[in-house]
């Protein structure tokens, strides 16, 4: 017997609740908010800090931190990208 269509809403409410509680609620709230998958940022801080261990691993002639710069902006990149 196929699931009435009220069923499947309540299924999906009850999915998007768990999954991103922000987002659910600001639909009762009437004041929309972005999905967890288009906030960024986590991903604008680590730039931030990828970028400052650059600069600073250039002022300081230091390869560690240049790498570690390299290494975290990397990482801040990818975080820019929303998972498909």
């Amino acid at each position: 017997m196929p699931q009435s269509d009220d069923e499947r809403l309540v299924d999906l409410e009850a999915r998007l609740q768990q999954e991103d509680p922000r987002f659910a609620d600001s639909f009762t709230h009437g004041r929309p908010a972005r999905p967890r998958e288009f906030r960024r940022a986590r991903a604008w801080f680590a730039l931030i800090i990828g970028a400052g261990l650059l600069l600073a691993g250039l002022v300081l002639p230091d390869g560690l931190m240049i790498a570690a710069g390299l290494v975290a902006s990397g990482i801040a990149v990818q975080l820019f990208d929303p998972p498909r």
